[in-house]
C-alpha cells in the first residue's frame, strides 16, 4: 500500500518506531497545507517540509527544485525554523541526532529501510548488503539501493551513510562531493579517521 504524505505504510502503522537517532515516524493525517522553507548552511542551502503537524515530510538538497517538488507547499519560513534550528547545530558539530518527527511517504518496504538508515551510527557508514541483511532480506541489496535512492528525508534519514561494499561512495542525489563532505564532517565530529572516503 502506498502512503501519502501524513500517512504512514500499514508497516508503520503497526510499528510505531523510535528510532536511534529520535527521530520518529508518527502516523497520521491532517488537511492543513503543508509548509516548506530554504534551510541555508555551510554545506549550501538546502530545502525542507512540514505538514499540518508539523512533521517533517520531505528534506532536498537542492532548493532551486523546491517550488517544483511540492507546488501546493506554502513557504514559511517560521514553521520550519524548529528544523533549522537541528540542521544548524548539526553542521556546527554540535548534534549528532535528529529529534524531529517523521512522515515520509512511502511503501512498507522502502519506510523498512528509511527506519534502519536512522540506526546507522553518526560518523559510521554501512553497505547496501549489510543493510539489506539487517532488515532481513539478505539478497535485496540492489532494492534496498533504490529505497536508499528514494528517500524523500534526505540527511536526517541518513542515505549518505551507505556506500558500496567495496568502500565506494557510490551514486548520491546530492552529488558525491556534498557526500563526501557529509561524511569527512561526521568522521571529524566524531573523531574518526576521515581519510576513509577520499
Amino acid at each position: 500500500m502506498m502512503a501519502v504524505f501524513g500517512l504512514q505504510s500499514s508497516f508503520a502503522r503497526k510499528n510505531r518506531y523510535a528510532a536511534k537517532s529520535h527521530a520518529r515516524y508518527i502516523p497520521g493525517m491532517t488537511n492543513e497545507p503543508r509548509r516548506w522553507a530554504p534551510i541555508p548552511n555551510k554545506f549550501g542551502t538546502f530545502a525542507a517540509w512540514v505538514d499540518g503537524e508539523d512533521r517533517v515530510v520531505r528534506f532536498s538538497f537542492h532548493v532551486k527544485r523546491a517550488p517544483r517538488e511540492d507546488r501546493d507547499a506554502i513557504r514559511d519560513d517560521n514553521a520550519l525554523a524548529f528544523v533549522r534550528k537541528q540542521i544548524e547545530e548539526y553542521c556546527d558539530g554540535k548534534r549528532r541526532d535528529f529529534d524531529l518527527e517523521l512522515a515520509p511517504a512511502g511503501n512498507d518496504f522502502q519506510i523498512k529501510v528509511w527506519q534502519a538508515l536512522t540506526e546507522i551510527p553518526f560518523g559510521e557508514t554501512t553497505s547496501y548488503g549489510a543493510l539489506a541483511k539487517k532488515i532481513g532480506y539478505p539478497d535485496a541489496a540492489r532494492a534496498v539501493g533504490a529505497a536508499n535512492g528514494a528517500n524523500p528525508i534526505a540527511l536526517i534519514v541518513p542515505c549518505h551513510r551507505v556506500i558500496g561494499a567495496d568502500g565506494s561512495l557510490t551514486g548520491f542525489g546530492g552529488g558525491l562531493p556534498l557526500k563526501r563532505a557529509l561524511l569527512a564532517h561526521e568522521a571529524r565530529v566524531a573523531g574518526m579517521p576521515i581519510d576513509l572516503f577520499a
